[in-house]
């Protein structure tokens, strides 16, 4: 039975999830009424977030398929994706914004990383293909 490819349309969702993510989010850090550190701080945490499940889901990955990861860098993986969640939960729990603009921050970090994950899965997958 041959193997079905990724579908356009998942392909096209997970892009779409990605840039809706991230645009929004830093959409709303431009306008936020905040410090320009604290503007800093949400977008490294953005950057730190979406390269560390990128990492995650190669790594993930590449153990599935039986090519060798270490296990420090495995761990490495999980607790840049883990941290960046908590520097993102701490951050906003005690900033100084609305419970809807934490809310919104939330969401659109969250989108973000499942779209970087799925682009990321979704290329590894073309690749294969290839």
């Amino acid at each position: 039975m041959k193997k079905q490819g990724v579908s356009n349309a998942f392909v096209a969702a997970s892009w779409v999830a990605l840039g809706a993510g991230m645009v929004g989010y830093i959409v709303g850090l431009v306008r936020a009424e905040m410090q320009l550190n604290e503007k800093g701080y949400y977008f490294t945490i953005l950057l730190y977030g979406l390269f560390a499940v990128v990492s995650l889901q190669k790594a993930v990955r590449d153990r599935m398929e039986n090519i060798k990861v270490t296990d420090i860098y495995y761990g490495i993986c999980w607790f840049a994706t883990l941290s960046s969640i908590v520097l993102l939960t701490v951050g906003l729990f005690n900033a100084t914004i609305l419970p809807s603009e934490k809310g919104f921050y939330a969401f659109a970090f969250l989108l973000a990383l499942f779209g970087a994950i799925a682009v990321q899965k979704n290329t590894r997958d073309n690749m294969m293909e290839d």
